[in-house]
C-alpha cells in the first residue's frame, strides 16, 4: 500500500463481558482512501469501527487490549481528550439521527459546542459543510425548516454535513445507506468518492456491490477475526483465502 497509514491498529482484541467480538487484529488504514469492512452479521465489523473513536467506551462491560494509533498516537492513552478525539474521528450512523432543530442548527450544533460564536463564520461553515455533503442546492432556501421535514436520504446527508462541519480527519460510516432507496444510496456513494480527497473514510457495509464501487481497500471479517485485507479490486477478483472467495461470491453470508 503506497499511501501512508492514517490509523494503525495493532493486536486489538475487544470483549463484551465473556464474549470476544474482535480477536488480535492488525490493520493499517491509509490516509485519504476509503476502507470497506465486509463480513456476515455479528462478525465484529461495527465493534471494530467503534474502537476507532472509542464509542465502545459507552457500552457497559466492553473492554479491549492492543493499540489504535491515530497519526502515531495511541487513542486510548490517559492523556487523550475523548471529546477532541471524536471531533477528529467523526461518525455517521446506520439510521439518520437529525436533531429536532432547524437544518441550519443541526449543522451548526458541533460548531457552537466548540465555541464558535461569530455569526458570519458560522454561516460560512454551515454552507460549506452542506456543499461538501452535496445537500446545499436542495436545502439552501429551507435552512430555518425542521431537519425532520427532509427525506430519509436528505437526513442522512445532513448527518454527514453535521459530521463534516467540525472538520474531522477521519469519517466512520456504519452502513450509512442501508435504510435508503437506490437513488439516495447512489448519492451517498458519489459523495464518498468526492470526500476521500479530504478525509480518510472507513465504511461498514453488507452490500458487496457497494463495497466494490466505493472503496479503495476492503477488509473481510469473519467471527471476530480479520481474514483478509487488500485492494478492493484484488480482494474481489483474486482473493488469497478460500473463505473470502466464498463470501464475496455469495456462497455464504
Amino acid at each position: 500500500m503506497s499511501a501512508q497509514p492514517k490509523v494503525k491498529v495493532r493486536r486489538l482484541s475487544i470483549h463484551y463481558r465473556d464474549k470476544t467480538a474482535v480477536k488480535n487484529l492488525d490493520l493499517d488504514i491509509a490516509e485519504r482512501q476509503v476502507l470497506a469492512l465486509i463480513g456476515p452479521s455479528g462478525c465484529g465489523k461495527s465493534t471494530f469501527l467503534r474502537a476507532l473513536n472509542r464509542m465502545n467506551d459507552l457500552i457497559p462491560g466492553a473492554r479491549q487490549e492492543g493499540e489504535v494509533l491515530l497519526d502515531g498516537q495511541d487513542i486510548n492513552g490517559r492523556e487523550i481528550d475523548v471529546v477532541d478525539l471524536r471531533r477528529r474521528v467523526g461518525m455517521v450512523f446506520q439510521k439518520s439521527n437529525p436533531f429536532p432543530k432547524s437544518i441550519f442548527e443541526n449543522v451548526a450544533f458541533g460548531l457552537r459546542i466548540a465555541g464558535l460564536r461569530d455569526k458570519a463564520e458560522l454561516t460560512a461553515r454551515v454552507e460549506a459543510s452542506l456543499h461538501h455533503a452535496a445537500l446545499w442546492d436542495e436545502v439552501k432556501d429551507r435552512l430555518a425548516e425542521s431537519a425532520l421535514s427532509l427525506s430519509g436520504g436528505q437526513q442522512q446527508r445532513l448527518c454527514i454535513a453535521r459530521a463534516l462541519a467540525i472538520e474531522p480527519e477521519v469519517v466512520l460510516m456504519d452502513e450509512p445507506a442501508s435504510a435508503l432507496d437506490p437513488l439516495s444510496t447512489a448519492k451517498i456513494e458519489e459523495l464518498m468518492h468526492e470526500l476521500k480527497s479530504r478525509y480518510t473514510i472507513v465504511i461498514v457495509t453488507h452490500n458487496m456491490q457497494q463495497a466494490a464501487r466505493v472503496s479503495d481497500q476492503t477488509a473481510f471479517f469473519y467471527m471476530g477475526e480479520l481474514i483478509e485485507v487488500g485492494s478492493t479490486a484484488h480482494l474481489f477478483t483474486n482473493p488469497g483465502v478460500k473463505r473470502t472467495e466464498d463470501y464475496v461470491t455469495g456462497k455464504f453470508g
